[in-house]
């Protein structure tokens, strides 16, 4: 481990795993080396960044996607046989992970189906062909209910599809089932769903994350080859870093939120989670875009985010020459787990392996984000969800006396007991006495917030920091605490403030006996996605140490890792 001054066990900033925190000396001590030591030094650091250092052995950092792609176009396999072995994977562990809601073989084997027979005619066919996908249960699909993991939706059916999952849909892609969530996306842990825990790969006594978690476990152990979530601050990256896959927080507005039931409307987003960068680039190359239907979706132009991505890329050639990192400076101290650190710290030695230059920055307003959050985000809750009072949504009480006793009791059985905590405290937010103190002033820390990262954002081509401060933790273990959970969303929720975009992705497990995926979080500037896509890319096909495949997942998975 290592200490708040970079030092470990084995002497100055390094700790037994080997991290290093070094990232303000590396660049200037190379710097006045000979060209020739330049080239040795780099070629060692390269030859460290490659060393797994135990979990990260078995990589698998390839597109599925692509994979998929090119069985269908050699007919390896047919589409209906992928889909197959798909939902076999999904059965096999689903009774041990809890990461589905609900799931429809039967649908997607006849839209396999329906593949191969366009494919027998030589019909042209959409990127996402045969590719089976998740969707979080807080995205109508008419297909199957849409509950947002809560009683009070409990067998709703939408009768329509929102929009990024219309989009997946119209590429070809399969929906084989809805998967499990925190309640209206309240929660870091999937312990706030109404119907189950789901669990991690990695260690089946911890959590996947939350709220998209099901979504994240369930595309970690191979049951679906991508999934979709949402973010509303930190719900999508958060799972990613716990369960060790690849999860994208697109800018606000760049994929339209029609259809996805509401939690905090100014925060919430909808974005992929997919083993490999370059998977989550095709993902949100079909779904982004201005949608009529979404008000606050941006007219900002899209493109092919995979495009350019390289196969072939190597550490020797230096290819983040030229980019300039920041490293949060309120990310790396007092709170954040000194094994996640010592991962971080490595990580970003890589980034300078690649060529980059990486800096220390303080944000003044980072440490007003979590608290700001925690008043606008139930506030708008206590809005968005005032729609469920038993009148035209979920069960409706067998013996009530009037209205008011029965918006009273639909909603005390309907919501758990987190949604009935945020809508408490958005409601006294909002309330004549103290919209001022509370509200109010947390709509001018946003405001702050929004400045200070953006202006930030304008010296670096990205900010660094991890994702979480902490791997994941223990089933039960914060369930009585409800702030020390809040607390756990710190790196996430400032990106969420200022809607720009951020990835997370695996850089390196925890040592000793638990083996436990970290992520390191990549923020950009608005809507500078494929950037963003880009340097993830970069770091993942080169950093050997930094993937890995859970083993209970080897023995089942439709695509060998």
């Amino acid at each position: 481990q290592v200490d708040s001054q970079g030092n470990g066990p084995h002497g100055r900033g390094r700790s037994q795993g080997g991290a290093m925190r070094v990232w303000p000396r590396i660049g200037a001590n190379v710097q006045r080396r000979t060209a020739c030591t330049k080239e040795r030094e780099r070629r060692r650091f390269c030859r460290m960044a490659g060393e797994s250092f135990g979990c990260g052995k078995d990589v698998r950092t390839a597109s599925t996607i692509r994979d998929i792609q090119k069985i269908l176009n050699t007919r390896e396999k047919t589409a209906t046989q992928l889909v197959e072995d798909q939902l076999k994977a999904l059965h096999a562990l689903e009774p041990t992970l809890n990461n589905f809601i609900s799931t429809q073989d039967q649908q997607a084997i006849w839209e396999a189906e329906r593949i191969d027979a366009q494919l027998a005619q030589g019909k042209q066919v959409g990127r996402l062909a045969g590719v089976s996908m998740a969707l979080k249960d807080n995205l109508a699909y008419t297909k199957l209910p849409t509950t947002a993991g809560s009683k009070i939706l409990q067998g709703v059916t939408i009768p329509y599809n929102a929009t990024a999952v219309e989009r997946l849909l119209s590429e070809g892609a399969i929906i084989v089932g809805k998967t499990n969530m925190d309640e209206f996306g309240m929660g870091s842990t999937t312990e706030n769903s109404a119907y189950k825990v789901s669990k991690n790969p990695w260690d089946l006594e911890r959590v996947p994350g939350g709220s998209s978690g099901g979504s994240a476990s369930a595309t970690c152990a191979f049951q679906c080859v991508g999934s979709l979530g949402s973010d509303t601050g930190g719900s999508i990256r958060q799972p990613a870093s716990f369960c060790g896959v690849v999860g994208l927080k697109p800018s606000y507005g760049r994929v339209s939120r029609y259809g996805l039931l509401a939690y905090a409307s100014s925060l919430d987003v909808v974005g992929p989670i997919t083993r490999s960068v370059e998977d989550a680039a095709i993902l949100l190359s079909c779904m982004a875009g201005q949608d009529p239907m979404d008000s606050t979706s941006s007219s900002a132009p899209t493109c092919d985010f995979a495009e350019g991505l390289s196969s072939s890329v190597d550490a020797i050639s230096r290819p983040l020459a030229g980019k300039r990192f920041g490293i949060i400076k309120e990310t790396t101290g007092e709170g954040v787990d000194l094994e996640v650190l010592g991962v971080f710290t490595r990580a970003v030695q890589h980034l300078q392996v690649l060529g980059a230059e990486v800096e220390e920055i303080s944000l003044s307003t980072f440490d007003a984000g979590l608290p700001a959050y925690y008043v606008l985000a139930p506030s708008e809750a206590s809005s968005n969800l005032s729609r469920y009072d038993g009148v035209r949504y979920g069960p409706r009480p067998d013996a009530v006396n009037d209205l008011s006793d029965l918006y009273t009791k639909t909603r005390q059985e309907g919501f758990g007991a987190e949604v009935k905590r945020r809508i408490l405290m958005g409601t006294y937010a909002l309330s004549s006495g103290y919209y001022d103190a509370y509200y109010k002033r947390a709509q001018q820390i946003r405001q702050l917030i929004y400045q200070e990262l953006n202006s930030s954002l304008s010296k670096f081509d990205a900010l660094l920091c991890p994702t979480a401060p902490t791997a994941a933790y223990k089933i039960g273990e914060k369930t009585d605490d409800p702030l020390s959970m809040y607390i756990g969303d710190i790196m996430t929720v400032n990106v969420n403030l200022a809607g720009v975009p951020a990835l997370s992705l695996p850089c390196g497990f925890t040592s000793g006996d638990s083996c436990l995926p970290v992520g390191l979080q990549i923020i950009g500037r608005m809507f500078s996605e494929a950037d963003l896509l880009s340097i993830g890319h970069v770091f993942e096909q080169t950093a050997s140490f930094a993937n890995g495949t859970p083993s209970m997942t080897r023995e089942v998975s439709p695509v060998a890792p």
